[in-house]
């Protein structure tokens, strides 16, 4: 049974873990450390997919004090050869005499395997120690291991009176420089950045992280910025080759409905990665792509994107979470509104959010929010 040190001891693996939040996509973000006697002889975390994972970095620094010792990690510890060996296995021939997980590794190859193993050899384990802090490290991971879907934020911007932008589409600049610096983080810690063709043609964006990386995860040249993909959908190929985010590092994918050559040729010969997703020639269906994004190894989506894909991301059932920025100012009736959301005609209608966190950056206010009940699925732009 868990004690007061079993959790302090956690809380620090949580805390490392917390440093590879940037880095180790697509991999899960771990944290590890041995005590001894009380005494923390040795800690790791993940740093990149490839690299070591945080339990073998944990055992090289404690040595042969990992004989007997405790090892306390947020994730299961793997029990399949990947592009690194076994993390039970290395537990195992360094002795270790208890391990505990925060939580079982949803990866489908593990899966319990790595503490049945761990008992196998003798070991004491304990599993679920601050699991639900361990699962917030890691949503997009989870839920793709759980249900093949990415996990998704839906970022909005807006005034006071739930306004985007003016009525002739004017929208630079809603939020203050702080909040939008904070978005540089999200974009930091995401796979993938999707948008829709029409914020493309409308105000050819960047979609990229413009953070350098130490002050990201200050880990050195070694590690520098991961540019998530950024991912258009663009059922027609209205793309312009000439698109800015189409001119910087980093992967761009479009998704298209019914491919045309002639249209997606210079598209590839800018950089782009095109790939057509059905035969309707009018829309794309939402939890297709997103389900393609999974199999892309993609773990969170931030979404930047306009009403009405935003909308039907919400409508569909497919948003986890809104991120929504509020400025304290007034934009008017003919302004334009927050979400594209037809069919809402009851309050039994709506859809419910639950506030998970609300802080100031700046003059601005930052609302994140869960998505609760959402309406029937349906396919959206």
């Amino acid at each position: 049974m868990a004690d007061k040190d079993d959790y302090h001891y956690m809380a620090r693996a949580l805390r490392l873990a917390e440093r590879g939040l940037y880095t180790t996509d697509p991999n899960p973000r771990v944290g590890a450390l041995v005590v001894k006697d009380g005494v923390v002889v040795g800690e790791g975390f993940h740093h990149r997919a490839g690299e070591p994972h945080a339990e073998p970095q944990a055992l090289a620094q404690a040595g042969d004090q990992a004989k007997g010792a405790t090892a306390y990690v947020s994730l299961e510890p793997c029990s399949h050869q990947g592009r690194t060996p076994p993390c039970a296995d290395a537990l195992i021939r360094a002795g270790v005499a208890r391990v505990v997980a925060a939580m079982q590794d949803p990866n489908p190859l593990v899966a319990g395997r790595g503490l049945q193993r761990l008992r196998e050899a003798g070991i004491q384990v304990e599993c679920g120690l601050l699991e639900q802090q361990a699962r917030q490290l890691n949503p997009g991971f989870i839920k793709r291991m759980e249900q093949c879907l990415p996990y998704v934020r839906c970022k909005m911007a807006m005034s006071l009176d739930g306004r985007t932008a003016m009525a002739d589409g004017e929208s630079q600049w809603i939020t203050s420089p702080e909040a939008r610096r904070d978005v540089q983080f999200y974009r930091a810690r995401s796979s993938a950045i999707l948008t829709g063709i029409g914020t493309v043609l409308a105000d050819d964006p960047s979609l990229n992280v413009r953070l350098p990386g130490e002050e990201l995860h200050g880990l050195g040249p070694a590690y520098p910025v991961r540019q998530p993909m950024r991912v258009v959908l663009d059922s027609g190929l209205a793309m312009p080759p000439g698109a800015k985010l189409l001119t910087l590092p980093g992967e761009t994918r479009i998704f298209c409905s019914r491919l045309d050559e002639a249209r997606a040729e210079p598209l590839r010969r800018a950089g782009a990665q095109v790939e057509s997703l059905g035969d309707d020639p009018g829309r794309l269906d939402l939890e297709k792509t997103l389900r393609r994004l999974a199999e892309l190894a993609i773990n969170e989506v931030w979404v930047e994107a306009g009403p009405t894909l935003s909308g039907a991301m919400l409508a569909a059932g497919l948003a986890d979470e809104i991120v929504l920025y509020v400025a304290p100012h007034l934009m008017g009736d003919g302004a334009r509104g927050l979400f594209h959301l037809p069919g809402l005609h009851r309050m039994e209608d709506r859809i419910e959010l639950e506030i998970t966190d609300a802080r100031n950056l700046g003059r601005d206010l930052r609302l994140s929010a869960r998505i609760g009940t959402a309406t029937t699925k349906t396919k959206g732009d």
